[in-house]
């Protein structure tokens, strides 16, 4: 059972009743994110998810490790291109006490100036520990050249300039900016009853500022892109991506199923081929990233140098099956199968669900139930995947990125037969 209430200044509270659950999972979600920042203050959405375990008016940050602690229970957060959450993992019988922990952290950290000063150097380290991580860096590099010179291209984590150069003042003027009640959601999932719910959050958020930052700017312009940096390194990381759909379009099930069938799992084409029949490369797949009004579809693969056009070649060849011949009836079925049985797995936990009401709020505005997710992948056709792989598997949309010793020449994307 799903229940949703707006507090007087807009914040949504979301919840789920499982009554069978030991567990509760609570997030506090605010839907801006890293495309929402000024450039010149890149990074600064995560740099306060950070800073929010820091210590507030009542509790240290030693205090609120040794408060989750002591529960069991799980304390974490996390920022995306297009929204934040702080979330806690208690089971039921704590879940008064957690509302109380997460709230006080949201809304009455103090942003300590020596805090700041010692997590900015935690954060300089994530930086580059990434960087310092290929097979991570290689997605970050794909994504700041496939959206170049628009917000989405903007590193979650930011750069080392603007994470040095950020002042105590624009960290909290952003935070006064974005986190206003038309963005904030409150989603919980577990064995609690929503008239509880609402009791405990009581008449906490009523502080919070109305309204909302978020700012949507113009849509990305698509291009043949190539990024490269040279590392010395034994592989070579690559990452090939094109155009896809924003989140909430009705043609997004015919993209995760082509997803699925391409790259999306072990017995999909790319990994049979290349991993299994080949032995090009350890580890090769594809995903999807959707945002509000934009999307993304990435094939990445790690391989040997002398290896590079050996991968490209299969992975064209297999982009372009997907535009000439219709995947057979046992692979689509497949795929179907696996995407709805991965759906109902993920729902057995506190966590997952949680999220779920979140997102949904988030990119639909409301509640999409289990039968009308299992409706949606039910209806997909074998010609309306050919047609989607038509309309995003051309060259003129392609984003090349690569990460160590490239042999020879940089490919040349105009060559590529899609």
């Amino acid at each position: 059972m799903v229940s949703k209430t707006i507090l007087d200044n807009g914040v949504r509270v979301i919840s789920e009743y499982m009554p069978h659950a030991h567990s509760v999972s609570i997030g506090i979600w605010v839907a801006n994110g890293s495309r929402h920042e000024r450039r010149e203050h890149n990074g600064v959405a995560h740099f306060i998810e950070h800073l929010l375990f820091k210590g507030t008016l009542r509790r240290t940050a030693l205090d609120i490790a040794r408060e989750i602690d002591s529960v069991g229970g799980v304390l974490n957060a996390f920022t995306s291109h297009e929204y934040v959450c702080y979330y806690a993992k208690v089971l039921d019988k704590n879940l008064p006490q957690a509302v109380d922990l997460l709230t006080d952290i949201f809304l009455h950290s103090t942003f300590d100036p020596d805090e700041i000063e010692k997590e900015r150097k935690v954060v300089l380290q994530e930086i580059s520990m990434l960087e310092d991580s290929p097979d991570d860096y290689v997605h970050d590099l794909f994504h700041r050249s496939f959206w170049r010179g628009h917000p989405l291209g903007m590193s979650i984590l930011g750069t080392a300039e603007s994470i040095g150069s950020l002042s105590r003042d624009a960290i909290l003027a952003h935070r006064d900016e974005m986190y206003r009640s038309g963005d904030i959601i409150i989603a919980v999932a577990g064995n609690v009853r929503h008239d509880e719910l609402l009791r405990l959050i009581n008449v906490s958020f009523d502080c919070v500022s109305e309204g909302t930052g978020r700012d949507f700017c113009h849509l990305p312009v698509y291009g043949q892109k190539v990024e490269v940096v040279e590392k010395d390194l034994e592989q070579l990381h690559i990452c090939l991506g094109t155009k896809s759909l924003p989140h909430n379009h009705p043609r997004r099930f015919e993209v995760y199923l082509m997803n699925t069938i391409l790259g999306g799992s072990m017995s999909s084409r790319l990994f049979q081929e290349i991993r299994e029949r080949l032995g090009l490369a350890y580890t090769v797949y594809s995903y999807v990233v959707s945002h509000t009004d934009a999307g993304s579809l990435v094939i990445y693969a790690g391989t040997s140098p002398e290896k590079l056009n050996d991968v490209m070649t299969i992975t064209c060849t297999e982009l372009r099956r997907l535009k000439t011949e219709l995947v057979t009836t046992t692979e689509l079925d497949a795929a179907r199968e696996q995407i709805k049985g991965n759906i109902l797995l993920s729902l057995e936990s506190s966590d997952n669900r949680m999220t779920k009401l979140a997102k949904n709020e988030i990119y639909f505005g409301r509640y999409l139930s289990l039968a009308e997710l299992t409706d949606g992948f039910d209806g997909v056709t074998a010609d309306g995947i050919l047609d989607l792989a038509n309309d995003f598997f051309t060259v003129d949309y392609v984003t090349l990125a690569l990460t160590g010793k490239v042999p020879g020449e940089v490919p040349d994307l105009s060559h590529l037969v899609l």
